[in-house]
């Protein structure tokens, strides 16, 4: 197995679909993770893997947990599929007293992502299977590893999983309450569609998911169109927060704990803001810097989206979040950042200047 140089094992694919899916097979009691605070991909990917799993065998009982705070269309979405949303103590989640035989993550494989989990995580490893796409990870998270970085969202790897699981020909045959979630983490981790990360494999894959029932109006009313008042004064404060710089190369948002409190909202309402300032023609990279709290100590959020690639007209915004101690794609990352907003904003400029 490749390791590290630090020893550990390597952010590299252990695993097929085929082994993973065989593997969760024999499972009775099994949970599936993602990232705190899930968006669409995240919340896709999970609740598409919880259905699939618990319609191919009567014997396996399986569902989500969440951590972070959530997406308000969740409940919508989940319905009655087994789900949790765990509460918080002294910095880690509080998961309910069962001993899962299988632990399935998706759309991560990062510690970072995960730390609000990794006191029960941790004795679980041996027990675990991580499906992801992102092209950075911590490979000791899970041993069973299946890291399709081609995929444009997770959402993909996962839809041929729940095939699999299944026994189905493709997924076009699959269930109608598997198919849309899938659907929904296609869409959300592509901007619906509008990203430079929409390629013919992920629309051949939405096509069939389209054929299979998902609804692509109904999840688009459900998840985009239930904004709040709160929503919509967050980001005026947001763009009225931005500055440019390099050249206008570079636009900055930032949001304090004063500024969510003010609007009404919640961290979670920030989603799809950094979209706005990329309208701006000169604009190569857009941050919007949030301000939290962790055990008492302050913490700053990064968001980073660019709009090329890597290479003399774009910038790779997973290398500079990896200097921020997070990761990503190429053209979305992201970090926390134990410092003010302030100092954040200050690093992250310095990152980005040398990129530029």
């Amino acid at each position: 197995m490749p390791t590290s140089t630090t020893g550990t094992p390597a952010w590299t694919t252990s695993s097929t679909l085929d082994e993973i899916a065989s593997w969760l097979r024999g499972g009775r009691q099994i949970v599936v993770l993602t990232h705190q605070k899930p968006d669409g991909d995240a919340v896709g990917s999970t609740l598409g893997a919880v259905r699939a799993l618990n319609a191919a065998a009567q014997m396996t009982v399986a569902q989500a947990w969440y951590t972070g705070p959530v997406p308000a269309w969740l409940p919508w979405l989940a319905g009655t599929t087994p789900f949790r949303v765990l509460n918080q103590e002294n910095g880690q989640a509080v998961p309910p007293p069962i001993e899962p035989d299988r632990v399935l993550i998706t759309d991560t494989g990062s510690w970072s992502q995960l730390d609000l989990l990794r006191e029960w995580l941790g004795p679980m490893r041996p027990h675990a299977a991580v499906i992801d796409h992102h092209v950075q990870g911590d490979g000791d998270v899970a041993p069973r590893r299946h890291i399709d970085t081609a995929a444009s969202a997770v959402c993909q790897p996962v839809a041929a999983l729940c095939v699999k699981l299944l026994g189905v020909r493709s997924a076009a045959e699959l269930p109608q309450a598997v198919a849309t979630p899938l659907y929904l983490g296609l869409a959300t981790d592509t901007g619906w569609f509008k990203h430079s990360n929409v390629t013919p494999d992920l629309l051949s894959l939405a096509s069939e998911l389209l054929r299979a029932g998902a609804n692509s109006y109904e999840l688009f009313q459900a998840t985009e169109q239930r904004d709040k008042p709160g929503r919509i004064r967050l980001l005026a404060k947001a763009l009225s927060s931005m500055e440019l710089f390099e050249s206008d190369q570079v636009a900055v948002m930032g949001l304090t704990r004063a500024d969510f409190h003010a609007a009404g909202a919640e961290p979670q309402d920030t989603g799809g803001f950094v979209d706005t300032p990329a309208t701006i023609e000169r604009v190569k990279v857009v941050c919007l810097l949030t301000e939290g709290e962790e055990q008492g100590q302050t913490v700053t959020k990064v968001s980073m989206r660019s709009k090329g690639g890597s290479g003399p007209t774009g910038v790779d915004v997973n290398e500079a979040a990896r200097k921020l101690g997070g990761g990503g794609h190429v053209r979305a990352a992201g970090a926390r950042v134990r410092a003010s907003l302030a100092e954040t904003k200050r690093r992250v400029l310095e990152i980005l200047k040398e990129q530029l």
